[in-house]
């Protein structure tokens, strides 16, 4: 097995000294038939020496911190003296790049008894997507077992995985709202877009089809229908073109819903999608992200009934 050397594997150097330098590490897999998605998230804070460390599984039956399948997130956990490409946190993940920005090991072990357990292996299906110097997100394909209160549920399903690095502040608005989607039909076919709704602005993402990796270059993510009683989104619509002149139109069901903070200033509403990505059927995700300020705003007035202006909170 050759070395892992790829440096994107591995921590970055912090360019500066502000406490609020961060890395994150996200894998995000579901198991499409039990409407049941799960999602490991490690957030390090290396020039203060501590990370946190989120494990979430939920389902159709809950969509809050409390009322879920399962959710824990400890905080200010110390940061371990290992490499990402193969690290052991206190809160029970452990991950283990296999091969370079292909194949990793991932894993989970409840560190307070024995609610979940998670053994999979993450493959890609394409290369990773540069948003900048700092993000890539990757498609890829789960297969492993969890083990939810005693229950072992096999898992093959294509999900995602994202890794970002550079100053992350709990600050402030920043962009106040952002749409993060994917889906895929098989491991020739699939999505994956950033959605900016602030400034009307598709900024990241890929078209996969017929085995072709195409970056997209325009598009638009719109909220077409959300939960009257949580504001939650319903269904969602994608519309895009790579760099190869192909369009893409995905619409998608959500078949589950969770909010969570994600971070100590992202609120995320995060769904399960049954996509119809150019008449074909598919599963992935769909994430409503927020600032907590912005959040606040949107959703106090969504359930007011004073109205909540464009349901994708694109600003008029």
């Amino acid at each position: 097995m050759a070395a892992v050397s790829h440096p994107d594997d591995e921590f970055h150097p912090p360019t500066t000294d502000d406490p609020e330098w961060s890395e994150t590490c996200w894998f995000s897999f579901g198991v499409p038939e039990r409407r049941l998605s799960g999602q490991l998230y490690p957030f390090f804070r290396p020039n203060l020496k501590v990370c946190a460390g989120a494990a979430y599984v939920w389902d159709d039956s809950g969509d809050q911190l409390w009322n879920v399948q399962y959710a824990k997130n400890f905080w200010h956990l110390p940061m371990p003296d290992q490499p990402l490409s193969d690290i052991s946190l206190a809160n029970g993940i452990r991950y283990r790049c296999v091969e370079d920005q292909r194949v990793y090991e991932v894993r989970y072990e409840d560190p307070d008894g024995d609610e979940l357990s998670v053994e999979l292996t993450y493959t890609a299906v394409a290369p990773p997507n540069y948003l900048g110097q700092g993000h890539l997100d990757q498609p890829g394909r789960f297969t492993g077992r969890l083990v939810l209160r005693g229950e072992e549920i096999p898992v093959d399903c294509f999900g995602m995985r994202d890794r970002s690095w550079g100053v992350r502040s709990q600050f402030g608005t920043g962009h106040g709202h952002v749409g993060y989607s994917y889906g895929a039909v098989d491991e020739g076919c699939g999505f994956q877009s950033i959605y900016m709704h602030d400034h009307d602005a598709l900024i990241h993402g890929h078209l996969l089809r017929d085995g072709q990796w195409g970056k997209l270059v325009e598009g638009r993510r719109t909220v077409v229908e959300r939960d009257p009683t949580t504001a939650y989104q319903r269904r969602v619509v994608i519309d895009a073109r790579d760099e190869h002149g192909r369009d893409l139109h995905a619409e998608g069901r959500a078949l589950n819903a969770f909010g969570i903070q994600i971070n100590p200033n992202l609120a995320s509403m995060d769904c399960m999608m049954e996509w119809d990505i150019d008449g074909a059927a598919g599963h992935g995700q769909d994430n409503d992200d927020w600032t907590q300020p912005t959040a606040r705003a949107f959703f106090r007035r969504a359930l007011s009934g004073r109205g909540e202006g464009p349901l994708d909170g694109t600003p008029t």
